[in-house]
């Protein structure tokens, strides 16, 4: 089963076919209050630092619509917009992944004005994303760097807000990760993670 969570809801769980991560066997739509999908293993560069005993911040060099953990309890942010309908950057990379599937999902998100299914807004999306999460049992969640491509949101302050957010959750999660395609963002996440962690 693949979770995804786009926006702020948690919409849509579907079947994979084991050949196929594209292939999509079958969907059920959700509608919580939520922004995450989940789909196979990315490369690269991985550092991990300990957040408390039981529980890693993962900084990783990657496509985020290869990661995968486990395939039940992990899932993937997706960057949504407000429209949550597919757009550029990591939140079109997920929604290729994904398949036509996820915009039919999001479709049935009601508006809550027209055109804006999703209001966004800075760490509350990072926020609400690890509530909901932990809420629906995910162990494993993997985020983009949210903003900071099509939106050009600043990669040192989209990090400094992102792992102040993570800090707040040291042992809701076996694992967050951040999966990182440009290596300018990764190497600026991981200097923000040993300057914030070394409280």
């Amino acid at each position: 089963m693949c979770s995804i969570f786009s926006g702020s809801r948690f919409i849509l769980k579907f079947g994979v076919n084991s050949k196929s991560k594209h292939n999509l066997r079958r969907f059920r739509v959700y509608a919580m209050a939520a922004a995450a999908a989940r789909v196979s293993n990315g490369g690269g560069g991985v550092v991990r630092f300990p957040l408390s005993a039981s529980s890693a911040l993962v900084i990783q060099k990657g496509d985020i619509t290869k990661w995968s953990i486990d395939g039940s309890t992990d899932a993937i942010v997706n960057p949504a917009n407000e429209r949550m309908l597919g757009g550029g950057g990591a939140d079109g990379a997920i929604h290729r992944a994904a398949g036509p599937q996820l915009v039919e999902a999001c479709r049935t998100v009601p508006e809550v004005r027209p055109r804006v299914r999703c209001p966004t807004g800075e760490a509350r999306i990072t926020r609400n994303t690890l509530r909901v999460a932990k809420e629906n049992n995910i162990h494993y969640i993997a985020f983009p760097a949210i903003s900071c491509g099509v939106y050009g949101y600043p990669y040192d302050e989209a990090a400094t807000v992102a792992i102040s957010t993570i800090k707040e959750f040291p042992n809701d999660f076996k694992e967050v990760h951040f999966v990182l395609f440009s290596p300018d963002i990764y190497d600026i996440w991981l200097n923000k993670v040993d300057e914030l962690l070394k409280d």
